[in-house]
């Protein structure tokens, strides 16, 4: 199995943005755990992180054919994003968004969802853990 992980916006300041919300570790880090999680579930990932809309569903309309599913943060996307949802969408692949905090719990404007109703899940609140919860996920998903 081969998972496309898909970073949105602002997530490329991990480790400097807000650390009291989001920690110190960078993005770098992150991915360099999530390559080693991804040998403990015999699983090949690439990664990917972009500030701009439109690299993202470019990426995402790459994933078909080359990926067996995509684990997405899309950041602030999330609430916003009508293109990203189509994407995902059109490309069928079975996709589960995550978030390190959790989103249900803060500001009112966050409480809009376009991107989860078209993932097989959302799991949010575990930090970098959400990552690791999202690709477990997945590959459980896929292996039944």
């Amino acid at each position: 199995m081969k998972f496309l992980i898909i970073n949105g916006p602002n997530l490329n300041m991990l480790g400097t943005r807000e650390p009291e919300t989001y920690g110190t570790k960078t993005l770098a880090d992150i991915e360099k755990d999530l390559y080693a999680y991804s040998f403990e579930l015999g699983i090949d990932i690439e990664t990917h992180q972009s500030n701009i809309e439109g690299e993202i569903i470019d990426k995402i309309q790459q994933a078909l054919g080359n990926f067996d599913g995509i684990v997405i943060n899309p950041g602030g996307y999330t609430h916003t994003s009508v293109a990203i949802r189509d994407a995902i969408s059109a490309v069928n692949l079975p996709c589960v968004e995550v978030h390190m905090t959790n989103v249900h719990a803060r500001e009112e404007f966050r409480q809009t969802f376009l991107i989860a109703p078209v993932c097989i899940g959302q799991i949010t609140g575990f930090g970098q853990n959400s990552y690791k919860l999202g690709m477990k996920a997945l590959t459980d998903y896929l292996k039944k």
